[in-house]
């Protein structure tokens, strides 16, 4: 998928998610990451790597979303149904499965840069609760150690996903 056919499609998927979940409603970013990821993986001449990178990431989400709740550091609106029950809601995991589309694509520029990746996250991955926080009330953040845990997280995370992409892009060049 064309750079900007990647990202758009991936923020259109964000925003339905968390205007959907702002609003009680679990199943537009459902629909919608179920959309996206059709409609790339009809495109994508990397579909293998793409499909192991969203199972990464579905298990990333799993632990820090999920995590986060059951702790009862985060609460997420439409936050049923639920893997597992209190956990990450299906629509953040929808989210984490479209955002693991964007790492061969358009943000392929962090692949093989775990620092750089990790950095994007600790940053980048705040920001975007916040937003959805202030913006549609789709998550809840109240404490200082909660946003710790999410930045640690996705920095984590988005470090240990970069490479994973980069370490499969040699597998789909060879196809």
């Amino acid at each position: 998928m064309a750079f900007w056919a990647n990202l758009a499609g991936y923020q259109a998927v964000w925003f339905a998610a968390v205007i959907g979940a702002g609003r009680g409603l679990a199943w537009p970013g459902v629909l919608a990451a179920l959309v996206f990821a059709a409609a790339h993986l009809a495109w994508t001449r990397q579909r293998r790597a793409d499909l192991v990178l969203v199972a990464a990431a579905a298990a990333c989400g799993l632990l820090i979303d999920g995590g986060l709740a059951l702790a009862g550091l985060m609460q997420h609106a439409a936050a049923a149904p639920a893997v597992p029950p209190g956990g990450a809601p299906l629509w953040i995991l929808a989210l984490w499965c479209a955002f693991a589309l964007t790492l061969n694509h358009s943000l392929a520029w962090l692949r093989g840069r775990p620092w750089l990746a990790a950095a994007f996250g600790a940053v980048g991955a705040p920001l975007a609760y916040l937003g959805a926080a202030r913006g549609w009330r789709a998550v809840a953040i109240e404490t200082p150690l909660a946003w710790l845990g999410l930045a640690a997280g996705w920095a984590l995370a988005l470090g240990l996903l970069a490479t994973v992409a980069r370490r499969l892009q040699p597998m789909e060049q060879t196809r």
